[in-house]
């Protein structure tokens, strides 16, 4: 799969996202962030070269679900200390997942590795759940999400890595500051450092990604396309919270 296309698949589903949390609200919003997690799971074992993919992604799947779940039953408040309990179970899944192997488990060091490492990665899905339960989430949400559209976007062009990088981080900050400017709850200053946070993690990712010949492998391709917009609710929290405590 082409970085093109990656990217398109990225800012599509940045855009559900904000689209989904815009006119739904919270339920249809975790039912998104499940979908998302269950998307990583299935292309992060191949992604990552695990040696028992489907067992591994099995882990990550209910990790993800596990947390969208967690956060969503908490009630009204934006609380991820539920996510310590979820991640803890999936780390006894993990050892419960070698145990299960009949191939000889080689490679034991990295199976449990990747497949702890894809579980983190797809229990930040919940990020979005928890975000959107913020004061003014749901406006911070779209800001974030349209951000992540428009670093995406950018991020498929053919530049040096280096250039990249500066042209999606821009990119998010300036879809994240018009759509602060347009949004009075969310605001230009909220929305630029919110839309620059997701710009820095397209950059990231793709410069990370990019060298992976797995790539090559449909699903590998799109666990790399969905995981920017899987990861980025978390990171807007994280970002959210600190700003109110420091404001």
């Amino acid at each position: 799969m082409t970085l093109a296309t990656r990217a398109v698949i990225t800012a599509v589903l940045a855009a559900a996202v904000a689209a989904v949390a815009f006119l739904g609200g919270s339920l249809p919003l975790a039912a998104c962030a499940a979908v998302l997690a269950v998307a990583v799971a299935l292309g992060w074992p191949t992604l990552a070269n695990l040696p028992e993919r489907a067992g591994s992604a099995l882990v990550v799947a209910l990790t993800g679900i596990g947390g969208v779940a967690a956060v969503q039953l908490v009630g009204e408040r934006a609380d991820l200390r539920s996510l310590a309990v979820v991640f803890a179970a999936s780390m006894l899944l993990t050892f419960v997942n070698e145990l299960l192997r009949r191939d000889g488990r080689p490679r034991l060091v990295e199976s449990i590795a990747g497949t702890v490492t894809g579980s983190m990665l797809a229990v930040t899905a919940a990020g979005w759940v928890a975000c959107g339960r913020l004061v003014d989430g749901i406006a911070l949400v779209a800001a974030a999400a349209v951000a992540l559209t428009a670093a995406a976007a950018f991020s498929a062009i053919r530049f040096p890595v280096w250039l990249t990088s500066l042209v999606t981080t821009g990119a998010g900050g300036a879809g994240g500051g018009a759509v602060g400017f347009m949004l009075d709850e969310v605001g230009t200053k909220t929305g630029t450092l919110a839309g620059v946070a997701v710009g820095l993690l397209v950059a990231s990712l793709h410069a990370l990604f990019h060298p992976i010949a797995a790539l090559d492998r449909k699903l590998a391709a799109v666990s790399a396309a969905v995981i920017p917009v899987a990861t980025a609710g978390m990171l807007i929290y994280v970002a959210s919270r600190v700003l109110q405590a420091t404001g």
